[in-house]
């Protein structure tokens, strides 16, 4: 497999929002970037404010363009603030360093895609995404 087909993308998203349902989290959006960082699938649930899919999709972009998962990206902003910034204007602003961003990986260890999560808490949307990696029968990077 070279990238996430829109049924994959489809059953990431389904599978985040379901998990999103069943731990009571708030209304999420779902970002799923092929690895160029296009868009493939984006779905928002209704009561997520306007601006969650900018960072969902920075969660995302950010993820797939530096090849870490946005956890890694934001512990690096603590560290080296500076760098990180640079990196945000590197990549054109898309670039969100909290957890919800994270990288597809193929059987092979390639970087497929990354999935992207936006409504809740930074640590539950990046539950949410990984719950919704497996559900399509995917591996996230660790």
């Amino acid at each position: 497999m070279s990238t996430i087909t829109i049924d994959r993308a489809r059953s990431i998203i389904a599978g985040a929002l379901a998990h999103g349902h069943e731990a009571g989290m708030n209304a999420l959006c779902v970002a799923v970037l092929d690895a160029g960082g296009h868009l493939i699938a984006f779905e928002r649930e209704d009561g997520v404010a306007n601006r969650r899919f900018d960072v969902a999709h920075g969660k995302a972009y950010g993820a797939i363009s530096i090849g870490i998962n946005s956890r890694q990206l934001g512990e690096a902003a603590i560290d080296r603030p500076h760098f990180v910034n640079g990196l945000t204007n590197a990549i054109g602003g898309a670039l969100v360093p909290v957890p919800g961003g994270v990288i597809v990986i193929d059987p092979d260890g390639r970087s497929i895609g990354a999935v992207g999560v936006s409504g809740d808490t930074s640590d539950n949307d990046e539950a949410a995404a990984l719950v919704g990696i497996a559900a399509a029968g995917l591996t996230a990077k660790g």
